[in-house]
């Protein structure tokens, strides 16, 4: 494996981000997932815990996609140079297999460039570039990004509006099939099955939306993974895992302040938290997954099938 292509410059960077405490460093042209781990290192040793993206931009990158993905939070399939590199014929099949591998590796992915380019300059987009942002939804992509039409073009908010509208279209057309994803399937994790336990439940019973009591956003990942057609809610104290889950396909944060210790409170809590969103109304079916001991990361252990407004708030 060869030795990490970081340059002092990038190092720079980097120490510069975590001073700026963001939430995601994406590090462009990584050849190998020792690009990705040396970049976590120096986040770590300068005190952030910021999630990392890797460009996926090099021939080397697609030769070591696997290994990357071990390595890395979430990547970016930058169509621009990665063109470049293998040719643009070959972008599209490779955008299909670098979403297919992230989301089976539990990673979100960022698709990007040129995907509106005509609307630096023009207010419409051309039928091209909303069958390009449509078939990435469709590919199961969890963001799409606007690069010069945003940053420097005439029309930005069009932009915006204009992926949107498309974005919404496409995900409401795609086609549900759940149960396939739970075959031949092994974990070792218990937050991870309960994950995927709540995913075939809420499938089943027909729930109006799942929702995770969440500390580090990790359960609403995992569910994210799979195209359940169910909204799934991340309630958080915390505002770092809320700007994290944001970016995390069909995961919506909802920014919460549970105190209670016990948890039949907070799942009133929970619920109250949805109706006050407007994401459920009383009477709805809801699942909800909480991890006991409450408040430790990465210890969601529980379901719990709920119809909302059934229960009074318990006493405390």
């Amino acid at each position: 494996m060869s030795a990490p292509a970081l340059t002092p410059k990038d190092m720079a960077d980097i120490k510069t981000a975590a001073a700026l405490k963001v939430d995601f460093v994406a590090v462009s042209f990584p050849k190998t997932g020792a690009d990705m781990r040396q970049t976590r290192q120096l986040l770590h040793e300068a005190g952030s815990d910021a999630l990392v993206i890797a460009k996926i931009e090099r021939v080397e990158a697609i030769d070591n996609l696997q290994d990357i993905l071990h390595a890395t939070d979430g990547v970016m399939v930058a169509r621009g140079d990665l063109a470049v590199e293998v040719g643009d014929a070959a972008v599209p099949a490779l955008q299909k297999r670098i979403i297919r591998m992230a989301r089976e590796a539990n990673r979100f992915v960022i698709t990007a460039t040129q995907m509106m380019e005509s609307m630096i300059s023009s207010p419409v987009p051309t039928r091209a570039e909303v069958s390009d942002v449509a078939n990435a939804v469709l590919d199961g992509t969890d963001a799409v990004m606007l690069s010069a039409e945003t940053a420097s073009g005439a029309y930005p908010v069009a932009a915006v509006e204009a992926m949107v509208r498309v974005c919404v279209a496409a995900e409401s057309s795609h086609e549900v099939k759940v149960d396939a994803h739970f075959l031949d399937r092994t974990f070792t994790r218990i937050d991870q099955s309960i994950a995927m336990a709540t995913l075939f439940t809420a499938v089943h019973m027909k729930v109006k939306a799942i929702a995770a009591l969440t500390d580090s956003g990790s359960t609403a990942l995992w569910m994210s993974r799979i195209n359940s057609g169910v909204p799934i809610y991340a309630l958080t104290p915390r505002s770092r895992t809320r700007y994290r889950v944001s970016i995390f396909r069909d995961v919506f944060p909802l920014i919460t302040n549970f105190v209670a210790q016990d948890r039949d409170e907070l799942l009133w809590q929970a619920e109250e938290t949805l109706l006050a969103a407007g994401a459920v109304e009383e009477g709805d079916l809801i699942v909800l997954t909480i991890g006991e001991p409450i408040g430790l990361a990465g210890g969601t252990n529980t379901l719990k099938l709920v119809k909302v407004g059934e229960h009074r708030r318990p006493n405390v």
